[in-house]
């Protein structure tokens, strides 16, 4: 007996429904982050920041605290505390505050996602105050990976996330959040006068300069002086060469008289392993140049024009020169 033919055609896409099933992600998401997201006020002006630890480390950025001398950080609640001043960083415009949180009943914390899971064209929703706007919500999606951006510090901050959830001055500091209530990002840029250019430094270097910050106050790290991005190794270049890699940093620019110019880079170089530890992406290679590698050879591997070579490069320590 033959199945009925109707029965296998798949009910059509409701329009209404797909909008419906959009509304209520986002709305799921805000109500998860939302309470976390705060504001942070100084004398002058100010800017956004999200609690991550139940005991009241909020992760902003550094411009929103630069230069200030008292800080503020008022909850999605409309309580106004005093927030102390944890550590920050110019070179990936991030800072921690503190509040007490143990004194405060029913303090909320987001969680600090795996920005390298995020794809492009996914939903990403910013929460923040822009232009004073008490907790404003818009919503876009993922336009690309692996930015570049110039710090105010004139340091090139990389593994930046683009989005064109819309962001405006009030914004900074805010978390980028996934439909899922995880924070992929800082949002920390946009670029006047174009519409929807927006940046976020991701969760994966936010947490990891924030351990640092927490735990000295300050970010020392060495440096080798290229500037790059995260790309894809073909696998027929990976197979030739007998490695497993699948993705490097693509050296894209070089700085005179660094240590990397010293060893011998060159640009279009794709880095691949550094110290003896694989390099996947520009995260990765930010993470293996802590203060620990100052003035110490270390090896790295890179394909060159599709053949593997090897480097050795002596890391110096990053100075606001070193840019």
């Amino acid at each position: 007996m033959s199945a009925d033919p109707s029965r296998l055609t798949p009910a059509p896409f409701n329009d209404d429904d797909l909008l419906d099933a959009y509304s209520a992600a986002v709305v799921r998401a805000v109500e998860i982050v939302g309470p976390a997201v705060v504001r942070v006020e100084r004398q002058q002006g100010g800017g956004s920041g999200v609690v991550f630890t139940p005991d009241g480390l909020v992760l902003t950025n550094n411009h929103v605290v630069d230069g200030a001398d008292r800080l503020t950080v008022r909850l999605s609640d409309g309580r106004a505390l005093r927030a102390d001043l944890v550590g920050r960083d110019a070179d990936t415009d991030l800072a921690v505050v503190r509040i007490d949180g143990s004194s405060e009943p029913g303090l909320s914390w987001a969680t600090l996602g795996d920005s390298s899971a995020v794809r492009v064209g996914q939903v990403a929703i910013a929460i923040g105050n822009p232009y004073g706007f008490h907790h404003s919500v818009t919503s876009g999606v993922v336009s690309a990976l692996g930015r570049s951006l110039r710090a105010r510090s004139g340091r090139m901050m990389d593994d930046i996330i683009q989005t064109d959830a819309a962001l405006n001055p009030g914004n900074s500091g805010g978390p980028l959040v996934t439909t899922r209530g995880e924070v992929i990002g800082i949002n920390t840029a946009v670029i006047l006068p174009a519409q929807g250019l927006c940046f976020a430094i991701a969760s994966n270097t936010a947490r990891f300069i924030a351990a640092r910050l927490i735990r000295d106050g300050r970010i020392r790290r060495s440096y080798v002086g290229v500037g790059g991005q995260t790309v894809p190794v073909p696998r027929a270049i990976a197979r030739a060469n007998q490695i497993a890699a699948v993705s490097g940093v693509l050296v894209e620019s070089i700085e005179p008289n660094s240590p990397a110019a010293t060893a011998g880079f060159r640009e279009g170089d794709v880095i691949i392993a550094f110290g003896g530890e694989a390099v996947t992406g520009v995260d990765q290679l930010i993470r293996r140049l802590t203060d620990d590698r100052i003035g110490q050879p270390a090896t790295v591997v890179v394909l060159r024009r599709g053949h593997r070579r090897q480097l050795t490069v002596v890391p110096a320590e990053y100075t606001s020169h070193a840019s």
